[in-house]
């Protein structure tokens, strides 16, 4: 039976899929997962690997794609992959809807698009975004090896700008590049629009070890604020933390999960210390809490080393 392939009109709608590869990275083989998103009438692609698909890089492709388009459409397909959907449940009507995963929700509203799912059993309908997957796996990693993760982005990059997006399409019979002017003018402008992973406020409260869990990973804050509620926000490559308006810690984004940062001047032996420095020189406060100084990252050995002698002190 032949299938008919389902059009869609320009800015309509985008498929998003995830496809995995094994390449070589630093000279050993390493999976790398990478997200897909084709423009549904044009075709023009973006793609972006990573070491895992968790939310934050769901999200991060997401930003990253519609910043390459210069805006985004109105839907957005995907398959059921569990940072978007959580199951179905139930309408009032006894009719079975989507639960979607929260966040992925409220992803959706900050940026104003409509997520939809494909159909159960219906390849047809994620098939453009199923083709754009294997044409990155089978064209782009042959042949390739990457010194990092970052190198295999900035190929990757390359490699859509110079062969993806100029390649006669199989099915429009047309360049992306050249049905994408059409396609851009439909879209919605996202520039100027805050970053959703940067503008959510994230509220945790302080354990008794000083540290917060962002993201699972670990940073301190001032040994003063344990069990006080403290409010987090990203600021570019930063954790900014903030108790009652005013900024009490800052912290360069860990990447992976289980990393600590810890800034010995927020541990209880700090106060002892910050007292022998009250008539320091004017300015000298201000050059400590400079955004742009060092900051020592230590694993969970080491801080509880350095725990157990700041108590034995204080």
């Amino acid at each position: 039976m032949t299938q008919r392939r389902f059009e869609t009109a320009p800015g309509e709608q985008a498929q998003v899929d995830w496809g995995q590869m094994t390449v070589s990275l630093g000279g050993a083989p390493a999976k790398v997962h990478v997200l897909v998103m084709t423009l549904g009438y044009s075709r023009r692609g973006y793609a972006e690997g990573f070491l895992h698909e968790r939310m934050p890089n769901l999200l991060g492709a997401h930003e990253n794609a519609f910043a390459h388009f210069g805006g985004r459409c109105e839907t957005l397909l995907y398959d059921r992959m569990r940072t978007v959907v959580l199951g179905t449940t139930a309408d009032a009507d006894g009719a079975r809807r989507p639960r979607f995963n929260t966040t992925f929700e409220a992803f959706a509203r900050h940026w104003g698009f409509i997520p939809r799912l494909c159909q159960a059993y219906r390849a047809q309908t994620k098939g453009k975004v199923e083709s754009g997957v294997k044409y990155v796996k089978r064209n782009f990693a042959p042949g390739r090896a990457f010194s990092d993760l970052e190198d295999f982005n900035a190929q990757l990059f390359a490699w859509q700008g110079e062969i993806a997006d100029v390649r006669i399409h199989g099915t429009t019979h047309q360049r992306p590049i050249d049905r994408f002017p059409e396609e851009a003018r439909a879209l919605v402008p996202t520039a100027g629009q805050a970053s959703f992973l940067q503008a959510t406020v994230r509220e945790r409260v302080v354990a008794g070890d000083w540290l917060i869990s962002v993201e699972s990973n670990r940073y301190s804050v001032p040994f003063g604020l344990i069990g006080k509620t403290v409010r987090v926000v990203r600021e570019g490559a930063s954790w900014v933390v903030r108790y009652r308006g005013l900024v009490v810690a800052e912290h360069p984004v860990l990447a992976g999960r289980g990393q600590l940062s810890v800034r010995p001047e927020h541990g209880p032996g700090a106060a002892a210390r910050n007292a022998r420095k009250r008539y320091a020189e004017p300015g000298e406060a201000e050059r400590r809490t400079d955004t742009g100084r060092e900051v020592e990252v230590r694993d969970l050995a080491v801080y509880e080393q350095l725990l157990g002698t700041e108590l034995e002190v204080a």
